[in-house]
């Protein structure tokens, strides 16, 4: 098991975006895919619209039009970009207004199941809304309409 909290991203007008940070590593789950995709010539076009997407997102909320269904019908599991790319960011869609941000990588299979590396990303953000659930239910996180409350470090 490893330990995992919520990190606040940016608090936008219209919606706020959190990401994940394993307490033993030195980047959060979204800046880990930053660092890998940067700089990445072939999938700059990719990391672009994704950034795109994301910037679009921080201003006008996080409607489902943006996002690619991912995980199982019963999680908030979804993929950016929702447009053809080999590029995809895995994030929780809670509502319009908050976002949390994963890890992704390039999507070689035809589903993220048939790739380990994939498939653990989206397990990751699968057991941390579980979990999310979980403090809510307890009353040790507050979900209010545009924010997560919690001094929590999750054990994933």
């Amino acid at each position: 098991m490893s330990e995992v909290e919520l990190y606040l991203i940016e608090k936008g007008e219209n919606c706020t975006i959190y990401t994940l940070q394993f307490l033993r590593d030195s980047e959060s789950e979204f800046e880990k895919f930053v660092s890998r995709f940067i700089g990445d010539a072939e999938y700059s076009e990719d990391y672009a619209r994704i950034a795109a997407f994301i910037s679009r997102i921080v201003s006008t909320g996080a409607f489902e039009r943006y996002f690619r269904r991912e995980g199982k019908m019963n999680d908030a599991v979804v993929a950016l970009p929702v447009t053809a790319s080999k590029l995809r960011l895995y994030c929780l869609r809670l509502s319009d207004k908050i976002l949390i941000l994963g890890n992704g990588g390039v999507k070689k299979t035809r589903t993220y199941n048939e790739d380990s590396v994939l498939k653990g990303h989206v397990i990751t953000l699968q057991k941390f809304e579980r979990l999310l659930h979980e403090g809510i239910a307890d009353g040790s996180v507050l979900l209010t309409e545009s924010t997560i409350e919690t001094d929590n470090i999750f054990e994933i």
